[in-house]
């Protein structure tokens, strides 16, 4: 942080990490519920706890990003809701199956793996597109954005499990 704010990368990677932390937080409320073992019941309880506070705790650096923050718009749609979270879930993957490519010795298992990573490139696309065309992810509007970060891990933080 330099001049009290945040860069433009950082403020970037704070909303990926919002963005899907919330998501995950959400999920977890989803299921505990339905969890049959108490034991692992008990470690999501922690984990929730935990994303909470993690989510509190980086919600506190968006005033510091390079837009000004106003009111929110309106509540968060459960269609945005499934759309960030396949859209997160896609790139998750495509993560994962970067790194997994560098792992392969096998050819055969490389090129599998390379033409399953740009399936998914080309998934993660339209995904995009959905979500740009509906107004769910303004990817160039900063101050939208942020705006749609901090409402939704407010919702994961409030909502009950």
């Amino acid at each position: 942080m330099s001049n009290g704010s945040l860069a433009y990368h950082e403020t970037l990677e704070l909303h990926e990490l919002v963005a899907m932390e919330s998501n995950m937080l959400i999920t977890l409320k989803n299921e505990v519920g339905n969890v049959p073992d108490q034991e692992l019941k008990n470690l999501y309880g922690a984990t929730i706890k935990v994303m909470q506070r993690y989510l509190k705790d980086l919600l506190v650096f968006f005033p510091k990003a390079p837009t000004r923050m106003e009111d929110a718009q309106r509540a968060r749609q459960d269609t945005g809701y499934y759309a960030g979270s396949i859209l997160i879930q896609v790139k998750t993957l495509i993560r994962t199956y970067a790194i997994a490519i560098t792992e392969t010795a096998t050819p055969v298992l490389r090129r599998t793996l390379v033409n399953q990573l740009n399936g998914l490139i080309d998934l993660h696309a339209q995904i995009f597109s959905y979500m740009s065309k509906n107004g769910l992810y303004s990817a160039f509007d900063m101050k939208k954005l942020i705006e749609n970060d901090v409402k939704n891990a407010k919702k994961a933080i409030d909502m009950k499990y």
